[in-house]
């Protein structure tokens, strides 16, 4: 018989620095008298990012920006097998927090008390890593467009091709995803589903998007769109406000290979559409890369 699905759960260890002094948030859980770092359990059907975000605000009051993946971890409840996955995050916005029945507190405690005030080992793992990873990173974020149709099907020109209904189920979803890393500055090529595919989300942060013929097929080379991605990774004016450039399946290669060395991709480092790469950087123009991930729209717990 097979062994049924581990329960999933999503969270994040929240970071800020007080002056001198770095500290995570932890949160007190009254049904349990423990202290532990904010995560929840997902709503059906939704994308660990969101899941992630969403228990984190809601445990807190403090929306995070995520940052680098870290370990999941797996422990046995009462109701079988949990496995619950987390990323570093800083603290963004704050709302008023609401205390409840599964959060009746939470405290900014100083990184290195917090290992004593964490109540499990899973919890204390995970610290760990977070400990090891540099203070702050930035993203960036390559993203193949959403659905748009067939090529063969469309009739003008090849440029002016939208999304499709399913697209633009696919970009309003995009938009949320991203803003779990909030990168500002936004290009794309200059293909239409391209640029709708980023237009709820710099619409969203209310920011510039940016169309690139160096990013566009047909008007550049690989080599023309390499030079150009690097340009804009390498900015010194980036600082931490995080990249994200929209292009063609043909180029999402190109591009991920010069994010990140060889051997911190797969063998085959494309996307489907509606799917993005996120390389987590250490600031500044030569910033070494931390860690790659690959998402899409279409990832679900549950699924």
């Amino acid at each position: 018989m097979a062994a049924d699905p581990p329960i999933r759960a999503a969270g994040a260890v929240l970071g800020r620095r007080d002056g001198a002094v770095r500290e995570v948030a932890l949160v007190h859980r009254p049904r349990y008298g423990d202290w532990s770092l904010p995560k929840g359990k997902p709503h059906a059907g939704e994308h660990p990012l969101r899941t992630a975000v969403r228990e984190v605000a809601e445990e807190t009051g403090v929306t995070p920006r995520l940052g680098p993946r870290l370990p999941s971890v797996e422990y046995e409840t009462a109701k079988g097998l949990k496995r619950v996955d987390y990323w570093a995050a800083e603290a963004g916005e704050a709302a008023p927090f609401l205390a409840g029945d599964e959060v009746d507190r939470w405290e900014w405690v100083p990184l290195e008390e917090a290992f004593g005030r964490l109540s499990h080992a899973p919890d204390t793992a995970v610290l760990e890593a977070y400990a090891a990873l540099p203070e702050r990173t930035r993203p960036v974020v390559v993203l193949r467009h959403a659905s748009a149709g067939e090529k063969r099907d469309w009739r003008d020109r090849d440029l002016v091709r939208p999304l499709d209904d399913r697209g633009r189920r696919e970009s309003a979803e995009m938009s949320r995803l991203l803003r779990a890393y909030a990168p500002r500055r936004v290009f794309s090529s200059a293909t239409a589903r391209c640029l709708e595919s980023l237009l709820d989300y710099a619409s969203a942060l209310d920011v510039p998007l940016l169309a690139e013929q160096a990013f566009t097929l047909g008007s550049t080379t690989p080599e023309r769109a390499a030079a150009r991605f690097g340009e804009l990774v390498g900015s010194r004016d980036d600082g931490l406000d995080g990249l994200v450039v929209c292009t063609h399946g043909e180029l999402v290669p190109v591009l991920a290979r010069e994010a990140c060395p060889r051997d911190g991709l797969p063998a085959d480092p494309s996307l489907r559409k509606a799917s993005f790469w996120v390389f987590h950087r250490e600031p500044g123009p030569d910033g070494a890369v931390v860690s790659a991930e690959r998402h899409a729209v279409g990832d679900r717990y549950g699924a």
